[in-house]
């Protein structure tokens, strides 16, 4: 089903938030590396990685906020162990 993400079929895989955190990471890196560079083409391209940034805070935000809600609403995931999925079906 999923490649990255956890569910039935791939238990050890990843939280969402995870993810985006890890690839927010990657992206400040890469903005470090470009700071000092004031061409045009590499003020442009930090400028955008300064906007995707700001999308991925949102979705982490909004994948923190699911992740509240289930832990609340059913209690900690299961699916690690085999277990039935907190909503919607296997």
């Amino acid at each position: 089903m999923t490649r990255f993400l956890k569910s039935d079929v791939n238990p050890t895989g990843h939280k969402l938030e995870d993810l985006l955190m890890e690839l927010r990471a990657d992206i400040l890196l890469r903005c470090t590396k470009i700071a000092d560079d004031h061409r045009p083409e590499a003020l442009r391209v930090l400028s955008n990685n300064m906007k995707v940034l700001e999308h991925i805070t949102q979705a982490i935000e909004l994948a923190q906020d699911s992740t509240t809600i289930l832990d609340r609403a059913f209690g900690p995931s299961e699916a690690e162990d085999g277990g039935e999925p907190r909503i919607g079906v296997a």
